[in-house]
C-alpha cells in the first residue's frame, strides 16, 4: 500500500466518523491517529476535544499490539492551525480561562507519558496550540513543503501560549531562540525548525508518514541517535546554562519588550515571566505560571480588540466586493512604472498571487529597478532558507519587462503606478484601452487624485477603479479600492478579489479627496506640525505619539513619506474639503530649503553616513522662526493630534466615505499604524466615549479653531448615548 493510498483511506474513515480523532491501526503494529475537523478547511483545538482525546488515550492504553502512534492530520497542507479562539470569548471570568488552559495540560501530559512512542507527523501550518500539542509529543518529524510553518503566535492576539507552550519551546530550542519565538510571534520554516531543534527530521511530504513509522520501529524515540543534544556556542552555555547568564537573558529581554512596545501590550512581559518560572522553578510552577497568566491575559481589553481584529479581518477574507457579483479570475497582470512602487506591485503580483506580471516602464532603468527590487527580497529569503535558489528563480521568472505595450493584449488588469499627475494618468487609461483587451481592467495606483477625473476621457469607464497600495507594498497590507461612479460592480468585485489573492486586506472607499487612509491622516500629521510651530519639539512630539501606541511619530512619518508629498496632498484636500485641511503656510520654506524628506537626507531628522540613530535637524528651528518652550503635556499631545483623526474618521462614515465602522478600524491600523491594541478608531470613540470626545473637541474649537469643531454625527451620538460597537 502506498502512503498516498493510505492518507486517503484515514481521510475516507475520518469523513465517515462523527470524532475529529480517528485511530487506524497499519499492518505493522504502528496506529495513525488522524485530526480531522469535519466542515472546516483547517484543524484547530477546540475544548470540546479533550474527552475524545483521552478517549482514544485510554484505548492506545489498552491495546498491546499496538507498537507507537503516528500523529497525523486529515487535511492538505495543513497540521493543526491552532487553538479555535472562540473559545476564549466564551470564558467569562478569569478563572474560567485559567482551567481551560489546565485543561490543555492534563490532555498534553498524558500525551507526553504514553508509554508507546508518539511522532508528530508535521505537514502544513503547526501553529498555536498546534505546535504546543506537538511538543508534548515524543517527537516531530515535518515535511519540506512550502507550506509547513511552526510557531507559536499568541502574543498577536494579546495572550500567551496556554498549553504548556512556554515550557516545551525552551526546553527543545533553548531560552533566547523560545523567547525570540514567542515575544515576535514568527514562524519557523521547515530547515530553520530543524536547526533550531523544534523538529527531529525534515523530509519530502510523500515519505513523511513512512519516516515517522520508521522511527517508531526502529525503537529510536528517545535515543541519543534521534533526540542529539541541541548545539550550544559558547556564549549560550554563559548566558543559558547559570543563574547569572538567564538573569541577564531575562533583563535584555524585558528592556527589548519594553523599548517596542512602551509598555502598551502586557502579554510579552508574562511571557518572559513564565519561561523564567519554568527555568528558575519547579515543572508544576512553570505550568501553573502560564495557566494564570493566560488567564489574566484573556480576559484584558488589549486581547479583546486584537482579538476582534482577527475575527474582522478573516470574514472580509470571505466577502464579494459587490454581493452577489462573482468575480472574473485574473491571470495575466501589467504594471505601469516601474522603480519601487511598480516593483513592490508587481512582486506581490508573482508571489503571492502566483500570477504573472509584465512591467512597463519608459526606461530599461525603471524595469531594472524592478526586477531588483524582487530579487532582493526573495533572494533575503533564500539566504534565510524559507525558500531554495530554485524557488526564487522560478518566482523571478514571472515578472518581466518592455518600454512599449508588447505583451499587454492578453492582460486582464493593468495597474497603473506613474506620477501623481492627472494627466499622465489619463494618458496611460487611453493607450491601455487602444492596446489592451475590452474587458480589460485599468486600476490606477493613485493616493489623492480623484477616480471620476483619471476615467474623465476613458471610453470604458466602466473598467477603471482606483487600487491604492501603501509602500513598502511588499510589507503594507491595506489596499483601498475606489469604485467612481460609473464603475461596473464586476469590477468592483474582480478587483476586490485579485487584491485578496495579493495577500492584502482590501476595503473598498468612496470616490473623494483623500480617499478614506489619507483623509484622516492629514489632519493628524498637520496637527503635529502646528505643536512644532507653537514651540514642542521634533523629539518630543515622536516620542509621545510612538508611546501612544504608533509605530513612529508623525514628524518621522513625514520624512519618510516625504515632505513635498503632503504639501500636494494638503491643497487637493482643502479644496473639496475645507479650511481645517490647510497645510501649515511655514511648510513652504521647508521644500524651498530642499528638506523633502529622507529621500533627500534632508529633513525633520538627519540623514548620512556619519550620522548613527535617529537624531532631530535642529537648524529647523531657526529656519521655520521656532522658538522651543515644551509647554504641552505627553496626554496634551495627543488628544490634540488623534482626536482630530477621530473626528475625521467620524465624518468618513457619516458621508458613505467607508462602508462601516470595521472597515474604518481595519483601514486605520493597517493603513497608516493606528494603535491595534485600541481596536481602530471607531473603537477607540466607544471606549472614550462620544460625548467626552465632543466636549474636548468643543473646549478646542474656543482655544485653537474651527478645525476642532465637532462633526454632527459624534454631536448625535453624544446626545443619544450611541456607539459604534454593540456589545
Amino acid at each position: 500500500m502506498t502512503e498516498s493510498t493510505e492518507i486517503e483511506q484515514n481521510n475516507e474513515v475520518e469523513n465517515n466518523s462523527t470524532n475529529t480523532f480517528t485511530l487506524i491501526k497499519q499492518s505493522n503494529g504502528v496506529a495513525h491517529l488522524v485530526m480531522d475537523v469535519a466542515g472546516e478547511a483547517m484543524n484547530t483545538l477546540k475544548a470540546e476535544f479533550a474527552e475524545q482525546i483521552l478517549e482514544i488515550l485510554t484505548e492506545i492504553k489498552a491495546d498491546d499490539t499496538i507498537k507507537g502512534i503516528v500523529l497525523l492530520s486529515g487535511k492538505k497542507d495543513s497540521f493543526v492551525a491552532g487553538a479555535d479562539i472562540s473559545m476564549i470569548a466564551n470564558c467569562e471570568t478569569v478563572e474560567e480561562a485559567v482551567f481551560l488552559s489546565r485543561q490543555g495540560h492534563s490532555v498534553f501530559e498524558q500525551i507526553e507519558n504514553l508509554p508507546i512512542p508518539i511522532i508528530a507527523a508535521i505537514n502544513g501550518a503547526c501553529l498555536g496550540g498546534g505546535l504546543e500539542l506537538s511538543m508534548a509529543c515524543h517527537a516531530r518529524v515535518c515535511s519540506d513543503n512550502a507550506k509547513t510553518a511552526l510557531g507559536l503566535p499568541e502574543v498577536q492576539l494579546g495572550l500567551l501560549p496556554g498549553g504548556g507552550g512556554t515550557q516545551r519551546l525552551p526546553k527543545l530550542v533553548g531560552i533566547q531562540k523560545s523567547l525570540d519565538m514567542m515575544l515576535t510571534g514568527k514562524h519557523l520554516r521547515p530547515k530553520q525548525a530543524l536547526k533550531a531543534g523544534l523538529v527531529d527530521h525534515v523530509v519530502p511530504q510523500s515519505i513523511l508518514v513512512r519516516t515517522a513509522e520508521d522511527i517508531i520501529l526502529s525503537n529510536k524515540v528517545g535515543s541519543k541517535s534521534l533526540n542529539k543534544p541541541r548545539k550550544k556556542s559558547l556564549l549560550d552555555k554563559l548566558l543559558e546554562d547559570n543563574p547569572l547568564g538567564r538573569s541577564i537573558v531575562f533583563n535584555q529581554a524585558t528592556k527589548s519588550v519594553l523599548s517596542k512596545t512602551k509598555g502598551n501590550y502586557p502579554a510579552p512581559l508574562k511571557i518572559i515571566e513564565c519561561v523564567k518560572a519554568g527555568i528558575d522553578g519547579p515543572s508544576a510552577k512553570g505550568y501553573q505560571t502560564e495557566a494564570n497568566y493566560f488567564g489574566e491575559l484573556a480576559k484584558t481589553d488589549v486581547s479583546a480588540q486584537l482579538r476582534q481584529l482577527f475575527f474582522a479581518t478573516t470574514e472580509m477574507k470571505k466577502e464579494l466586493g459587490v454581493v452577489g457579483v462573482k468575480p472574473e479570475v485574473v491571470k495575466n497582470v501589467a504594471v505601469l512604472g516601474g522603480g519601487l512602487m511598480g516593483g513592490g506591485i508587481a512582486f506581490v503580483t508573482a508571489t503571492k498571487a502566483n500570477v504573472p506580471v509584465r512591467i512597463k516602464d519608459i526606461s530599461h532603468q525603471g524595469i531594472s529597478s524592478a526586477l531588483k527590487y524582487g530579487y532582493n527580497l526573495l533572494n533575503k529569503k533564500v539566504q534565510r532558507r524559507f525558500i531554495r535558489a530554485s524557488e526564487m528563480q522560478k518566482q523571478l521568472s514571472s515578472i518581466s519587462g518592455t518600454i512599449e505595450y508588447s505583451g499587454f493584449k492578453n492582460s486582464d488588469m493593468v495597474i497603473e503606478a506613474v506620477f501623481e499627475d492627472l494627466a499622465l494618468k489619463q494618458k496611460m487609461v487611453e493607450e491601455v484601452e487602444s492596446y489592451c483587451s475590452e474587458n480589460t481592467i485599468f486600476a490606477s495606483n493613485t493616493s489623492s487624485l480623484p477616480i471620476s477625473k483619471i476615467a474623465e476621457k476613458a471610453q470604458r469607464p466602466e473598467n477603471v477603479i482606483g487600487l491604492h497600495y501603501f509602500s513598502p507594498v511588499d510589507k503594507m497590507p491595506l489596499v483601498e479600492i475606489i469604485p467612481h461612479e460609473n464603475t461596473s460592480e464586476q469590477t468592483i468585485s474582480t478587483t476586490v478579489e485579485f487584491a485578496k489573492k495579493q495577500g492584502k486586506t482590501p476595503i473598498v472607499v468612496a470616490d473623494k479627496a483623500g480617499f478614506y487612509v489619507n483623509r484622516i491622516l492629514a489632519p493628524y500629521v498637520n496637527e503635529a506640525a502646528l505643536m512644532l510651530l507653537e514651540g514642542e519639539s521634533i523629539e518630543k512630539l515622536d516620542k509621545a505619539l510612538v508611546s501612544f501606541g504608533f509605530p513612529v511619530g508623525p514628524m518621522q512619518l513625514l520624512d519618510e513619506v516625504g515632505i513635498d508629498i503632503g504639501s500636494k496632498i494638503g491643497p487637493i484636500l482643502q479644496s473639496e474639503l475645507g479650511d481645517r485641511f490647510t497645510t501649515p503656510p511655514a511648510f513652504n520654506l521647508l521644500i524651498e530649503d530642499g528638506r523633502l524628506g529622507k529621500k533627500a537626507n534632508k529633513g525633520f531628522y538627519q540623514y548620512g553616513k556619519n550620522i548613527k540613530g535617529k537624531k532631530a535637524d535642529e537648524s529647523i528651528y531657526d529656519l521655520l522662526g521656532i522658538v522651543k518652550k515644551s509647554s504641552l503635556s505627553d496626554e496634551t499631545i495627543n488628544q490634540r493630534a488623534v482626536f482630530l483623526m477621530l473626528n475625521e474618521a467620524a465624518r468618513c462614515l457619516d458621508e458613505g466615505i467607508i462602508r462601516s465602522a470595521r472597515d474604518g478600524d481595519i483601514g486605520a491600523i493597517f493603513g497608516i499604524g493606528f494603535p491595534p491594541f485600541l481596536g481602530g478608531p471607531f473603537q477607540y470613540i466607544d471606549k472614550l466615549g462620544a460625548d467626552y470626545l465632543v466636549t474636548k473637541l468643543k473646549s478646542w474649537a474656543e482655544l485653537y479653531g474651527d478645525r476642532y469643531t465637532p462633526c454632527e454625527a459624534l454631536i448625535k451620538m453624544a446626545e443619544n448615548k450611541i456607539t459604534y460597537y454593540t456589545d
